[in-house]
């Protein structure tokens, strides 16, 4: 064999691995792109339901949060209601209450037959009442002093 038959042959049998090459190449791409597709085709098959269960889960969670907000300005309303009526009721009963009070003390104390100057001896300070609340004493006399 000649030089240029042994060079022609050598280059045949690197064209045949080559080709080789590309065939085991090729083939072991094609079965990675079949595994890839069934891979998606699952995750699309598995992903679809739960989406649907996402988006029934968040109208749900809307459909809740539509109720608490209804309940809330219900509350709202009732509290609203509350404070007025007992804003009326203060304002009418509390007025005549302490007058009843005081007209009470004025009978109890003129049949006692209490004078001025006889005045009980007291172990606690006495307090004052304005119209629901307390005032201490030492308040009271700063009060009348200034």
């Amino acid at each position: 064999m000649s030089g240029g038959e042994v060079a022609g042959m050598l280059v045949a049998v690197f064209w045949a691995i080559l080709v080789s090459f590309l065939a085991v190449a090729l083939a072991r791409l094609a079965q990675t792109l079949r595994a890839t597709t069934k891979l998606v085709a699952d995750v699309t098959d598995q992903a679809v339901p739960l989406l649907a269960d996402a988006s029934s889960a968040v109208r749900s969670a809307q459909t809740q949060i539509d109720r608490v907000d209804a309940i809330a300005s219900d509350v709202q309303e009732v509290t609203s209601n509350a404070s007025a009526l007992s804003t009326t009721v203060a304002s009418t009963f509390g007025g005549p209450l302490v007058k009843v009070a005081a007209f009470g003390y004025g009978v109890r104390r003129a049949i006692s037959g209490r004078k001025d100057d006889e005045a009980p001896a007291r172990t606690t300070p006495r307090r004052t009442v304005i119209v629901g609340r307390t005032v201490p004493a030492a308040r009271r006399d700063k009060r009348k002093k200034g």
